[in-house]
């Protein structure tokens, strides 16, 4: 009977931490500890792509952390992405708590504690989770998709918590990329140059979403996140209504640059406008990112 019981509870169960290896649970306190125990930090990476908007991070990709993420990722520990999903969450409230999106100030937002940023009124923001889509031959090859499933299980953390949330996956590559391992900075931006899109209908799905966060599970050089945000604002920057409107050149507190072809050419500048002064900035978020990003914090 215990030999029964013991191979059901491996079914359920995980058989080790996928931090450290202890047995028998998802993620140990330590492990736990050290991917949501912090207060999450801004990053930038160094150098720093042209066009990356304002990212912030739970946590330094090393040790416990940066095997959590390759256990969910390269193993198939599902059940990892609960953790996950609770640590990119605090990344995202830290951006909105901030009002940091794209360079822009912080207007029309206060504090508003664990359940997020509370916009001018008292109303909760809104935000528009868009994961950072994987190349789809490795969809295929690891069976899932991460930074997919762990924006999922932000969004119902940040809903939990009083949040409103939701993913809309918008981005999708158009043409082939070849595998970023082993490229640095520079080779990494020009193999994603002009990578992603946003297909026919997205810009509808993102209408009405508040804030656009953008997510992934890692920032190492910063290209991904910079190519995400050129699709995105090619698409942003082109409506009117709720999104504001494009003008020639714009300044001041409240405006963001918007890049609408090439990485990092600034075609226009968007005024900012919207019942909270915010709708439609920018930002990013991940669980984890290269401790050398977090020494902005620094400075």
């Amino acid at each position: 009977m215990r030999g029964w019981w013991q191979d059901l509870t491996d079914l359920v169960l995980p058989a080790e931490c996928g931090g450290c290896g202890t047995p028998r649970t998802v993620l140990c306190p330590e492990c736990r500890a050290a991917l949501t125990g912090a207060v999450p930090s801004r990053v930038r990476p160094e150098p720093e792509p042209p066009g990356l908007p304002v990212v912030h991070a739970a946590a330094p990709y090393e040790d416990e952390v940066r095997a959590v993420l390759l256990a969910h990722k390269e193993r198939g520990a599902l059940m990892l992405a609960g953790p996950l999903g609770a640590a990119l969450a605090g990344a995202v409230r830290a951006g909105l708590a901030t009002g940091c999106g794209s360079g822009a100030g912080a207007a029309g937002f206060v504090a508003g504690g664990p359940g997020g940023p509370v916009g001018v009124g008292g109303s909760r923001t809104p935000v528009s989770l868009v994961p950072v889509p994987s190349a789809p031959w490795a969809v295929r090859a690891r069976g899932h998709d991460p930074a997919r499933r762990i924006a999922l299980a932000a969004a119902g953390e940040l809903r939990r918590t009083g949040t409103p949330a939701r993913v809309v996956a918008v981005l999708r590559q158009r043409r082939a990329v070849a595998d970023q391992s082993g490229l640095n900075s520079r080779q990494r931006l020009d193999n994603l140059a002009g990578a992603l899109e946003v297909p026919a209908g997205g810009a509808r799905l993102l209408a009405g979403g508040g804030r656009v966060v953008i997510v992934d599970d890692l920032m190492t050089t910063g290209a991904s996140l910079a190519e995400a945000a050129r699709a995105l604002r090619a698409v942003l920057v082109a409506r009117t209504g709720p999104y504001g409107r494009v003008t020639p050149k714009v300044t001041g507190e409240g405006m963001s640059q918007a890049t609408a072809t090439g990485v990092g050419r600034p075609e226009a500048v968007r005024e900012m406008r919207g019942t909270n002064g915010a709708e439609g900035m920018l930002a990013a978020a991940v669980v984890a990112a290269t401790p050398a990003s977090f020494e902005i914090n620094r400075n």
